[in-house]
């Protein structure tokens, strides 16, 4: 997995005031985590490396979203721990 200097975990959905904040605050090191209802923005997402976007997939499935990301950005709760545990800084959103 890739480290980042700050993992930014977004459960807000693309409607939400604190979506377009994260989005804003994300830097060229950072990593974004969606999750919860930020998932929805799967179909959305723009101007963010793949590389550095990530779904939880137990959320993708629970909204019929998981055909909608590569599944190289899937990931699982392990995976999440993995991914905030390498980070220098998590942010949630």
């Amino acid at each position: 997995m890739i480290t980042f200097k700050t993992l930014h975990i977004l459960n807000k959905p693309p409607d939400h005031r604190r979506y377009r904040l994260c989005l804003s605050a994300i830097g060229p090191e950072d990593g974004l985590l969606l999750t919860e209802n930020g998932v929805l923005a799967v179909t959305q997402l723009s101007g963010i490396a793949a590389e550095r976007c990530f779904a939880l997939a137990p959320d993708l499935e629970a909204r019929g979203l998981s055909s909608h990301i590569s599944r190289d950005q899937t990931v699982s709760f392990d995976d999440m721990v993995d991914l905030t545990a390498s980070a220098e800084n998590v942010v949630s959103w």
